[in-house]
């Protein structure tokens, strides 16, 4: 039988390759903008603009002129009639917002400028916060329902923290390389990665669930073996079913990252580099992370390493 888990330290190392460039470039980021990863107007608010053209009208057109001047969050809708185009974008000075309308004019046509005012943002401090607590509080609740279901098999707890452990590797390798895409490539986190982020996180629990349930039902059926052998048998019946499940939904993202539009591309990658994550972390860190816990293996390394430290320092 195959052993994935005797390699854990290396999936382990893996992960922190990838979650420390991340954690870097979030530190840096606050350092530049005064936040881990760079807001949108739908945080910090912007401009609105309305204009009515005289001709039918494309919305990607006419945001195609806001990107090109560097403004690449900006939202473009039309109204019912498809001339009337609702603008929102960062604060213009008066300069940029002339030359903005003098090269609509140019590429899509004539308009009336029907209104032009700043605007809040559209997600608050308090959406973000309610977020917030409502992530930390399910987060206790998902800890206290695998304690609870899990309740036959010893040290049941274990298995709610490591799985919530699984999903914060997830959160941090999504937010970590969006703030590394800010930095980079000027991505700005707007509602939509709010609404990615949480569809990532559901992801990530449900996978470690099915293969922490298999794990459950082989401990009483398996007495004779040890715990690494009954979770590694456990990982490698459940693999087939964890894989087509998120390769399906992966090959979707793919597609539609390579011909959906311009606007949900950043809110596809979100979703595509956290089922990737969400498939990696459910079978080479919340599976082993059991192992190194009954095993008391932080404990030993712990022990070690402070204990090389006090005879160095004696």
């Amino acid at each position: 039988m195959f052993n994935i888990i005797q390699r854990r330290y290396l999936y382990f190392a893996i992960s922190a390759a990838i979650i420390i460039p991340g954690i870097v470039a979030m530190l840096l980021s606050i350092a530049r903008f005064g936040t881990p990863l760079r807001l949108s107007i739908d945080f910090t608010g912007g401009s609105l603009m309305e204009l009515r053209f005289e001709k039918l009208i494309q919305p990607g057109v006419v945001r195609d002129v806001f990107v090109d001047n560097g403004l690449g969050d900006t939202v473009v809708t039309t109204a019912g009639d498809e001339r009337t185009a609702l603008i929102r974008c960062k604060v213009l000075e008066e300069e940029q917002k002339v030359q903005l309308q003098e090269e609509l004019r140019q590429r899509v046509g004539s308009f009336e400028e029907l209104r032009y005012e700043m605007v809040g943002p559209t997600v608050g401090s308090e959406v973000t916060q309610a977020a917030t607590v409502a992530v930390i509080a399910a987060s206790a609740v998902i800890v206290f329902y695998i304690w609870w279901a899990f309740r036959k098999v010893p040290n049941s707890l274990r298995y709610g923290i490591c799985a919530i452990s699984a999903m914060a590797h997830d959160v941090l390798v999504a937010t970590g390389l969006f703030s590394l895409a800010g930095l980079l490539f000027g991505w700005e986190v707007d509602a939509l990665f709010l609404t990615a982020l949480l569809t990532v996180i559901g992801f990530s629990v449900q996978d470690t669930i099915v293969v922490y349930d298999r794990i459950r039902e082989n401990v009483p059926k398996r007495r004779g073996e040890d715990y690494e052998t009954i979770v590694n048998r456990s990982l490698l019946e459940t693999l087939h079913r964890s894989l087509a499940t998120q390769l399906n939904a992966i090959f979707v993202l793919i597609a539609i990252l390579l011909f959906g539009g311009a606007t949900i591309k950043q809110f596809v990658v979100v979703l595509l580099v956290g089922m990737i994550s969400g498939t990696y972390s459910s079978i080479f860190n919340a599976v082993p992370l059991l192992v190194v816990w009954n095993n008391g293996e932080v404990g030993r390394f712990l022990r070690r390493v402070f204990g090389s430290a006090s005879h160095a320092t004696a």
